[in-house]
């Protein structure tokens, strides 16, 4: 069930992810998403999230643990979205930023997760620039970056816009 979740999430957002659909790709009985998930779509939806957060905080900090540069880490991370991304025939974006979009204003649990992740990320970030006076800055403006970058890619699907994102970044840390 997550993994359908996750597959209908990062195409269509939280209102793509109907139950229906869900039970569809997943194949579950009806009573199983209950059962699982007492809390209905919103607890469905919010795990599937986590979960593809994790998937990319996961890639995160093992190119966090290789000992490239800051930009070549950069370089290496947009590059691996971009394959993701192109991979799913322009489908998987970020997993995190439709959800974001649809529901930060009006679900506080949704909200909560998706902030969550992106914490998470950042952290990862500021990771590989400990030692920089601006690093907590820093981690914010290459989350936005890249964030920005994967929806103009997915927009003009084109990994176009990751790669001139990459090359500003290193200027940026230079």
């Amino acid at each position: 069930m997550l993994d359908a979740t996750q597959e209908l999430v990062e195409a269509g957002g939280y209102h793509g992810a109907g139950l229906n659909q869900v039970i569809a790709a997943s194949g579950a009985p009806r009573g199983s998403l209950y059962f699982h998930f007492p809390g209905g779509k919103d607890q469905l939806v919010g795990e599937s999230v986590r979960r593809a957060g994790r998937t990319i905080g996961d890639a995160l900090e093992d190119l966090a643990d290789s000992s490239v540069s800051v930009a070549e880490f950069a370089d290496a991370v947009l590059r691996h979205l971009g394959d993701r991304l192109e991979e799913s025939g322009w489908r998987k974006g970020c997993p995190v930023a439709t959800v974001a979009l649809e529901t930060a204003a009006t679900n506080d649990p949704l909200q909560e997760v998706c902030s969550e992740v992106y914490t998470s990320w950042e952290e990862a970030l500021r990771v590989r620039l400990v030692g920089r006076p601006d690093a907590d800055d820093l981690a914010v403006v290459i989350l936005a970056l890249v964030e920005g970058a994967l929806l103009l890619a997915r927009t003009h699907r084109s990994k176009e816009p990751l790669e001139r994102v990459a090359r500003q970044i290193g200027v940026l840390l230079s």
